[in-house]
């Protein structure tokens, strides 16, 4: 392949050449709008939104709208794009990934494809992982973009639903990925489609594209309501997983079945599938426990599910490298980033585990009420984009999940940057003693030095041992993300060491010599300048706030100086070689090694990276380490000798594709799962939309009462079968209090053998049509309308979270499929569609029975509600049912038979509407 790479050239760089005219075109303009007046290039705005309402394509006026906007920032902000950042506008345009290295100016390249597409008048969505960048960017980019008579909107968590409205209302909207994705499942949960804040998925741009759509795809967004209250089993399950003696094994394998290896202990976990399995004994152990017969018996799945998050909890999760603890509560690590993941639990009981295992307060659990994942959502957009410094190494994902392809860029200036080869240790002992020593004999000559780690408790260990050598260093983990930026923006000071738990996406550029904006912020607070002016005074939205405008002032000038004293320092930095990378350990992931380099080599500067492992870290343990160790022990290697070679390299690189594709199946699994939701939640939505978007919903309504009754008489009454088999008492009792009364539907003798289904059919619909057009006249037909939507909106929207529910269980349990040889995804697309099937004719039969007895609420209503406690009825501003009665008078049970004789529970039939 490299050969042939080498004869033919890469992809990147025939796409490069095919665009390079393009390119041209761009800078050919140039010295054209260079000489513009300022009104001159603020008409350009208009001139070319004419050009597209006369026929042009967004393609034909691309060269003028990139050289426009290119002026426009450069008038604006001092900076004038790149070539190399034309080139990735372009890419961006054309609807694909632009790999740019880190600190080659990706917002500025963003700005030039959204203003482009913005004059469609359709909107840009630009879509950042944090708060902050999106805040940052936005503010920046806007004063560009209003220059040119185009409006910027934010949308980030906390802001009220009439703001967010008039942000996605703009031309470029400014968001995160989470805030984007739950106003879509927000707006698809709404009564009136005023308070849809989305005015629909145009375009987007996403940064950090590799984190969002790859590293996020295998959790998916939910929106959660408060479900039962948790139960003490949780803390029961603890206590009793406590009592368990585990085994750790590497991988599955056939001894894992054997009662012999395994009697000794009561649960065995898997740490390269991070699984926990009971074994025979702690099965036994169980059952005594809990006082049971049989753990395994369908009775006791409850009990079964929560001993399994138990010893999940005991025994896979780690507090500071998977979730933290604070003030009470748990917190999720992001394993990528490294970040405190705030408002996010795991699922399926796992959080409760956790968190009774380290004695918090258990949250009550939740229930699903809107749910989707990070493809699902951006495959929603008409044209879908993503820029990022690492994306070739999961270019297969992005070409067969989204339909996309990755171009590399090349940089503005060459990459200096010297990447050393790994070194392999035979233990972690002897790793970390030569990390020591090399972040020390860099130290002292003053070359900075950051160092990279994958978890918070090695990046405290490493701590520990630089303050006994007396070395002074900042440390930044998910315990210290306060001082996130600050920590970061200072690492390429001289003499500076910093160690940093995941380097992905942190968003600050790491300056050699230092940072003088952050150097001007710490000035500013011993100034007793507030945190808030602070904040606005390094921002750049508009104000005639004199005291704000006042901050920007002393910021600007504090900021130039400081940029003035330390340019000698930046100079010797780089001579003493630029900032050196220090990574102790491979993450699973190329990419996110290939991050943490990236801090180091910026804009053409010197820098050095280097790797260390040890064939006792987790991916060389689980994933590859055996034949290194083989050789180790042959040449007996001592714990402190080094060992560099080309095949170490190979089996790291090996080791590391494994967990790749490991985890890219389970995101793919993920996916092939949820697209049979996705499928489902299209029509849902759909539907919902014609409710929000009509008028008139009435014959829809009047189409699903004559289904229903067509439904249920095939039901009582099914076709080709004797009349003696029919079940006319059923059908009566079904409709019986709202639709017929005691002495109807009442046939006998020759008068039952005579009778057809079509005449029940059509009486019934007789009667449906008469009563809706009572209730008509009774509301008038303005009240009516309304009350159809509300009704069917109501129905549709409690059934779907039902439905949510329902194939969450289906998918729990459908994998085990897979030993009756078959597959588990057909068998779960094609029950859900029936489980779909079947929520389709609930809704249909609850609106119908909802919508001709329904009452509206009026002053007399607190009367009535006290009666309808005494008669079994309910009464609201919802639609109210008569409910069936039991022979003695009172109300069935929840659990007991509906008396209308349909065979299922009451809950799930009649007792279904009430409120």
């Amino acid at each position: 392949m490299n050969l042939l790479t080498k004869l033919f050239g890469s992809y990147s760089k025939k796409e490069l050449k095919r665009i390079e005219p393009l390119k041209q075109a761009v800078l050919a303009l140039d010295d054209k709008y260079t000489k513009m007046t300022d009104e001159e290039l603020k008409g350009q705005t208009a001139v070319l939104k004419e050009r597209l309402s006369l026929g042009s394509s967004l393609d034909d006026i691309l060269p003028e709208a990139f050289a426009t906007c290119r002026e426009a920032m450069w008038r604006v902000l001092s900076i004038k794009p790149f070539p190399v950042q034309i080139i990735g506008g372009i890419i961006l345009h054309q609807g694909r990934i632009a790999e740019m290295k880190t600190g080659e100016g990706k917002t500025f390249t963003a700005a030039l494809p959204a203003y482009l597409n913005a004059l469609s008048g359709k909107g840009v969505h630009i879509v950042t992982v944090n708060d902050y960048l999106a805040k940052y960017q936005g503010e920046m980019m806007a004063r560009v973009f209003n220059y040119l008579g185009l409006t910027v909107g934010l949308a980030i968590p906390g802001m009220e639903p009439d703001e967010k409205k008039k942000a996605y209302a703009c031309d470029i909207t400014y968001a995160t990925n989470n805030e984007i994705g739950f106003d879509y499942l927000r707006d698809n949960m709404v009564t009136y489609k005023e308070r849809k804040v989305q005015r629909g998925h145009n375009f987007a741009i996403v940064d950090e594209v590799d984190s969002i759509l790859i590293d996020e795809a295998r959790t998916p967004l939910i929106i959660s309501g408060q479900g039962e209250q948790s139960t003490e089993l949780y803390n029961v399950a603890d206590r009793f997983a406590k009592t368990l003696r585990p085994i750790r094994v590497a991988e599955t394998n056939e001894k894992e079945d054997n009662d012999e290896i395994y009697e000794d202990y009561d649960y065995i976990i898997n740490e390269k599938q991070k699984t926990a399995t009971l074994t025979k004994r702690g099965v036994k152990k169980a059952e005594q426990f809990f006082s049971l017969e049989n753990l395994t018996d369908p009775d006791n799945i409850t009990i079964q599910h929560h001993i399994n998050q138990a010893i999940k909890a005991n025994g896979i999760m780690q507090r500071d490298i998977d979730y933290v603890v604070r003030d009470g509560e748990v917190i999720i690590v992001d394993e990528f980033t490294g970040r405190l993941m705030y408002g996010r639990r795991y699922n399926e009981g796992l959080h409760q585990a956790i968190e009774a295992k380290e004695g918090v307060k258990i949250a009550r659990e939740s229930k699903t009420l809107a749910t989707i994942t990070f493809q699902n959502f951006f495959r929603l957009y008409n044209k879908l984009s993503g820029m990022t410094g690492t994306a070739m190494t999961e270019e297969s994902e992005f070409s067969e999940i989204y339909k996309l392809d990755v171009v590399e860029i090349p940089t503005n200036k060459p990459m200096i940057r010297e990447d050393c080869p790994d070194v392999v240790y035979k233990t972690e002992k002897g790793k970390f003693n030569a990390v020591i020593n090399d972040i020390i004999e860099h130290h002292e000559k003053g070359q900075p030095v950051l160092v990279g780690t994958i978890t918070i408790e090695k990046s405290e260990q490493l701590s520990a041992m630089l303050k006994r050598r007396g070395i002074k260093h900042e440390v930044l983990n998910a315990k210290y993300h306060e001082k996130e930026a600050e920590i970061v923006a200072q690492a390429g000071r001289k003499g500076a060491v910093t160690i940093a738990t995941n380097m992905a996406g942190r968003g600050t550029d790491i300056l050699l010599g230092g940072n003088a904006e952050f150097m001007a912020r710490a000035e500013m607070r011993r100034m007793q300048f507030s945190e808030e002016l602070i904040g606005e005074a390094s921002a750049y939205g508009y104000t005639d706030d004199e005291e704000i405008l006042n901050a920007r002032k002393t910021f600007a000038e504090l900021n130039k100086k400081y940029k003035a004293e330390i340019a000698p320092e930046a100079e010797e930095v780089r001579k003493l070689g630029g900032l050196y990378i220090i990574g102790t350990e491979r993450h699973e992931s190329r990419r996110i090694d290939n991050q943490l380099r990236g801090r180091a080599g910026r804009q053409g500067d010197p820098g050095k990276s280097r790797f260390y492992i040890s064939l006792e870290d987790d991916l060389m343990r689980l994933f590859g380490g055996d034949r290194i160790q083989t050789i180790m022990d042959r040449l007996n290697v001592d714990e402190d000798m080094p060992i560099e070679a080309s095949i170490l390299s190979n089996t790291i690189e090996n080791a590391q594709k494994k967990v790749e594709g490991r985890n890219f199946a389970i995101r793919k699994n993920v996916l092939q799962y949820d697209d049979v939701m996705n499928r489902q939640r299209e029509i849902i939505y759909e539907q919902r939309d014609r409710v929000l978007n009509g008028d008139n919903v009435k014959p829809q309504i009047m189409s699903m009462i004559d289904q229903a009754i067509e439904a249920n008489v095939k039901r009582f009454l099914p076709e080709n079968t004797l009349h003696d088999d029919w079940d006319l008492r059923g059908l009566r009792d079904h409709y019986l209090g709202w639709m017929v009364n005691p002495d109807e539907l009442h046939y006998e003798g020759q008068a039952f053998e005579d009778l057809e289904q079509q005449t029940v059919i059509d009486f019934l619909k007789e009667r449906a049509h008469k009563l809706y057009d009572l209730r008509e006249k009774a509301f008038t037909p303005p009240i009516m309308r309304e009350v159809e939507r509300v009704v069917l909106l109501k129905n549709v929207d409690t059934q779907w979270m039902d439905h949510i529910d329902a194939m969450d269980e289906l998918q729990k349990g459908i994998r085990l499929r897979a030993y009756g040889q078959q597959d588990p995804v057909i068998a779960y697309r094609e029950e859900g569609f029936d489980m779909f099937d079947a929520m389709i004719d609930t809704i249909r039969e609850n609106t119908a029975r909802m919508i001709l007895t329904v009452r509206l609420k009026t002053p007399e209503a607190p009367k009535r509600e006290a009666v309808a406690k005494e008669t079994g009825t309910t009464s609201s501003d919802t639609p109210a049912v008569k409910q069936p009665v039991r022979n003695n008078g009172k109300k069935p049970g929840r659990n007991d038979p509906c008396p209308c004789g349909s065979g299922k529970k009451y809950k799930k039939c009649c007792g279904r509407n009430e409120s």
